[in-house]
């Protein structure tokens, strides 16, 4: 396959990716407004918490879709990295607002547990059998989308909301049964505690990259050892930084220390190689030096 096909491919690979997410995302966030109504209509706290869980799910979604777009888009001279933090702090948000919407549910649903209120069952039972179809089509649309870790993320999200409906739908059920009306906001409670695990893990991970945490498997130790042990005529490896700009695009800066009789470009081309394939840094920033560090003073 030519350059030319193969880059035409990818680009309309990307593109149905992007409406079929894109898709996916009009679905769950217009049906979560019907669930909210419907669940504060009905008195189910349940329906109120999945639609919490379907907002995350949107969140989860415009993340997807807003990673797919920003992709294509060249960095420029005031984003001289590109646009990849954009998706980061839209996660940090969407995670911390989920955090928030869990604590008041798990609270809401502890005063109901003592004194519990009138759920209407049959129209609660008809919106969560809703969201549980509309999420059943949000997942086949994402499972046709791709294979890569920003689809998986989002379908996960979707499997995790399919969860909330069918708690959702059990609840109705049982109150429709037997009138017990604690088991709304028991299944409200477990609901919640979904969406607060995803919440968590999502805000840690936005945390920890807005503050340039080291991402996972780069220890800048292990990184100047493996160096060391592959790089031919390399002396000493330090000031080693590795940071990333978004959920999969890690990068590094370096000091490479290498023999009088070493060659410069040689050796940072060898560097950078080793750091693409070892590491999966695909961009790295070297700096090499003969003599004595310009920077010892000045940390690690």
């Amino acid at each position: 396959m030519s350059a030319h096909n193969h880059d035409h491919g990818h680009h309309h690979h990307s593109e149905t990716s992007e409406r079929r997410v894109a898709l996916a995302m009009w679905l769950t966030g217009s049906f979560m407004l019907v669930e909210a109504f419907g669940g504060w209509w009905s008195g189910s706290l349940a329906l109120i918490a999945d639609a919490g869980h379907m907002l995350t799910d949107t969140g989860a979604l415009a993340l997807a879709w807003l990673a797919v777009r920003f992709a294509r888009r060249p960095a420029d001279g005031a984003r001289s990295f590109g646009y990849h933090r954009a998706e980061i702090l839209a996660a940090f948000l969407n995670g911390a607002t989920m955090i928030a919407l869990s604590v008041w549910i798990i609270f809401e649903a502890a005063l109901r547990v003592v004194e519990p209120v009138d759920v209407a069952a049959t129209p609660m039972l008809i919106v969560a059998i809703g969201g549980l179809a509309v999420n059943i089509v949000s997942f086949l649309l994402l499972h046709g989308a791709g294979d890569s870790l920003n689809m998986r993320g989002a379908a996960v999200h979707v499997l995790g909301d399919m969860l909330g409906s069918v708690a959702a739908v059990l609840a109705a059920i049982m109150i429709l049964q037997s009138g017990w009306m604690p088991i709304d906001p028991i299944l409200s409670v477990l609901v919640a505690l979904l969406i607060l695990r995803s919440a968590w893990s999502v805000t840690r991970d936005a945390a920890h990259i807005l503050m340039e945490g080291t991402p996972d498997g780069l220890d800048p130790a292990t990184i100047a050892s493996d160096l060391l042990a592959h790089v031919k005529d390399l002396e000493d490896v330090h000031h080693v930084h590795a940071w990333s700009l978004g959920s999969s695009r890690p990068v590094a800066t370096l000091h490479a220390k290498i023999a009088d009789c070493g060659d410069a470009d040689t050796a940072i081309s060898a560097i950078k190689s080793r750091l693409g394939s070892q590491f999966g840094i695909a961009h790295a920033t070297v700096q090499i030096e003969q003599g004595k560090c310009p920077d010892k003073d000045h940390g690690h």
